[in-house]
């Protein structure tokens, strides 16, 4: 009887949740910040703490989605609101 998920399935989800990260945070750079930025935090982390195959690409989505909120930040403080557009 086996109580855990194999490994080769875990690999696969923590793979999976290092290219969302990263997709997430690039979207997050053009829209919904405010969401998609804690989002491609929170998975990066996961990913990383679960130990992904693809560590660059969840360092790659962690930046991005501290980027998010940085730019968030950036442009709340240069128009006074909770948002942005074009």
């Amino acid at each position: 009887m086996q109580l855990t998920a194999p490994a080769t399935r875990r690999t696969r989800d923590t793979d999976g949740m290092a290219v969302a990260s990263f997709i997430l945070g690039l979207l997050g750079l053009l829209a919904l910040n405010l969401f998609l930025g804690p989002i491609a935090i929170t998975l990066a982390a996961v990913a990383l703490w679960r130990g992904t195959a693809r560590r660059g690409r969840a360092w790659l989505g962690l930046a991005l989605g501290v980027a998010d909120l940085l730019l968030l930040v950036a442009f709340m403080q240069a128009d006074s609101t909770v948002s942005w557009g074009f």
